[in-house]
This record gives C-alpha cells, sequence and structure tokens, in this order.
C-alpha cells in the first residue's frame, strides 16, 4: 500500500471498476425510493460480496445510506468460522458495523445447497429485523444471472424461471445485478482486498458451478458475449412474465384457497395465463411448488382440456403429499389423502 507524505497509508485511487460498483449501489438505492436507507449488507467473503461491502462502506461514510455487514457462518467447511471473523474485521476497519450470524443446515429432500440458502436467508432476513433495516442486499451479478437462466434452460423452465433474479424480491435487494463478476474481481484487486476463494465454487457436483464453467465454454467456442446475451434475455423475460401474471392474478384471486373450481370458471383463459391460475390454484391450498413443475402443469392443462370434450368422464391425477386432483366435465376438485394415525 503506498504512503502519503505524512507516513500514514494512503487509500488507492479510485478505479473504474470501484466507481462502477459505487454508482450501481447508488441507482440500486434511487430505484427503491427511501432517502438514506438502512442496509443489511450480505458479505460471504467472495470477491463480489466484498466489491459489494466496500463500496457500501463508502457510501455509509458519506452519509448515503446506513449499512451493517452480516456474513453467515453455514458451518460447512472448517475454514468458515476464520472467514467470518476476517470479514468482520475488515467491515470494521472501513467503519462499518459487522457480525456473524451461525446458521445449522440441514439438507433435507431439496439439497445442501437450497438448504444452505433458505438458512442464509433466513439469518439475513432476521439481521434486517433486529437492526430496523430496510433492504438486505446480496452481491448478486449479470454472471450469476446468466447461470441462472441457463439453468433454467436446462430444466426446461417456462419464462417466469428464464426471468431470473430481478432488482428486488421483497425486502432483498441485488444492486450488482448489471455488473460482470469479472469488475468485482477488478475491484479487488485495486482496492487491495482479501478475497476468499470458497472450494464449493470449484465443486463440479453441484449444477451452478458446471453452468458456469458450460458458459465460459461457450462464450470461448462461439466468440458471442454469452453471459451478456443470457443476461438480457432475463430482462426481456422478465417484462413478458410481470405482465403475464398481472393478467393472470384476478382469475388466480377467485381461485385460491377452493377445493372445488367449476371448469366454466376457467373456459377461454390462454395457456400461459391458465397454466399460472393452476399453479397458484395449487400453492394456495399448501402443496408444495418444488413438487410439481412445468412438465406436470402442462399435464394437468391438457387434462382439462380434453375434460371438457363430449363423453368424457372423469380423470385424476396424483400429487405429492398424498394429495390429487379430480376432473370432471364441469368440475375441478382438490382432495387430500385423510391421515391415519
Amino acid at each position: 500500500m503506498s504512503t502519503a507524505e505524512n507516513g500514514s497509508p494512503r487509500r488507492p485511487s479510485l478505479d473504474p471498476a470501484s466507481g462502477a460498483i459505487r454508482n450501481a449501489v447508488r441507482e440500486a438505492v434511487a430505484q427503491v425510493g427511501v432517502s438514506r436507507p438502512g442496509v443489511i449488507v450480505a458479505v460471504s467473503g467472495g470477491a463480489d460480496s466484498m466489491a459489494l461491502l466496500h463500496a457500501c462502506a463508502f457510501l455509509h461514510r458519506r452519509g448515503e445510506l446506513r449499512a451493517h455487514a452480516v456474513t453467515v457462518d453455514h458451518g460447512l467447511q472448517t475454514s468458515a468460522a476464520e472467514v467470518a471473523r476476517r470479514v468482520v474485521a475488515t467491515a470494521e476497519s472501513w467503519g462499518l458495523p459487522a457480525e456473524v450470524a451461525t446458521v445449522t443446515v440441514d439438507a433435507g429432500d431439496e439439497g445442501l445447497e437450497a438448504a444452505a440458502r433458505d438458512a442464509r436467508y433466513g439469518a439475513l432476513e432476521a439481521a434486517r429485523t433486529e437492526h430496523a433495516a430496510d433492504w438486505v442486499l446480496t452481491a448478486h451479478t449479470r454472471s450469476d444471472q446468466a447461470e441462472t437462466v441457463l439453468l433454467g434452460l436446462m430444466r426446461g423452465s417456462g419464462t417466469r424461471s428464464l426471468a431470473g433474479m430481478a432488482l428486488r424480491t421483497g425486502e432483498v435487494v441485488r444492486p450488482l445485478l448489471g455488473i460482470e463478476r469479472a469488475t468485482n474481481e477488478a475491484s479487488c484487486r485495486a482496492q487491495n482486498i482479501e478475497v476468499w476463494h470458497d472450494p464449493m465454487n470449484a465443486d463440479d457436483t453441484f449444477a451452478r458451478v458446471r453452468a458456469r464453467g458450460l458458459l465460459a465454454s461457450l462464450e470461448t467456442d462461439l466468440g458471442q458475449p454469452v453471459t451478456a446475451n443470457l443476461a438480457r434475455t432475463a430482462e426481456l423475460c422478465r417484462s413478458d412474465a410481470d405482465c403475464l401474471d398481472e393478467l393472470a392474478e384476478t382469475h388466480a384471486a377467485a381461485v385460491r384457497g377452493r377445493d372445488e373450481v367449476p371448469l366454466a370458471d376457467l373456459a377461454g383463459l390462454g395457456n400461459a395465463i391458465l397454466s399460472r391460475v393452476i399453479r397458484e390454484w395449487l400453492i394456495s391450498l399448501h402443496v408444495p411448488a418444488q413438487s410439481f413443475g412445468a412438465a406436470r402443469i402442462s399435464e394437468l392443462l391438457a387434462v382439462i382440456r380434453e375434460s371438457r370434450a363430449p363423453g368424457h368422464t372423469h380423470h385424476r391425477l396424483s400429487l405429492p403429499g398424498d394429495t390429487e386432483v379430480i376432473i370432471t366435465g364441469q368440475l375441478l376438485r382438490f382432495r387430500r389423502e385423510a391421515k391415519t394415525r
């Protein structure tokens, strides 16, 4: 680190990458429309979150926002406690209050990745409530967005899945969605920021790690900006999905929580709207969304269409959790198997 004439350490000058990150945070804060908001900054210790932390620390010192750093220790790696300690020390050296949130991760049926994510967001939301903050800021990047879209394509998902992540979901704001991962890495190098390289990011047993490698190969082999183009696809799909969700909402509100729905209430709805209505209907009856995908919804739509044909009697479609949908020529009925003691 360079030294000023009086012998004190001199901060690195502002590099273009760090300037872009600061401006991205400013723009995100401006879009959600609260003056000097309180934010919880989610920090893992990697380049993306450390670059975000560095930008938020600057804006905190400037009085543009009130930031509090939180690093979540999932207890999944032996180095986790030491990484968390370093993150807190760095944040505090930059003038930010910081804390470690320790969680227990139970992989369960959804897998380790999903369980860790749920535990992490639960801890961040608890910190937001405790510190009366407005939002949680995460360091998801345009690179992460492209990986999300690619994974959606690989699963054969619909428009909503291909829409990827939004700038804001509830109280979570993602100010770096327009920033490439390489920009964050450049900022950390320019500002001499120590970063942690999570070994799980190199573990190809995780689908996202494989998607990351595939994206890099595609960009090299095709000579095209695949990451940027997939992120742009997410923006376009999100606009379409938001419009379709809005159009479907009136119909969805009419069927939520009902065990029986007259098929006449669904007549005339195109598949794009009807699929959303059926999905909302099942969720309202406490069928977990992860237990039925686009293929199951498509199957149910086909049965609903067929049931209105002359001569059709009824059809049963089983769902997880001892539930089923029974379709007759006039009625869509939800049934839950009674539990025996």
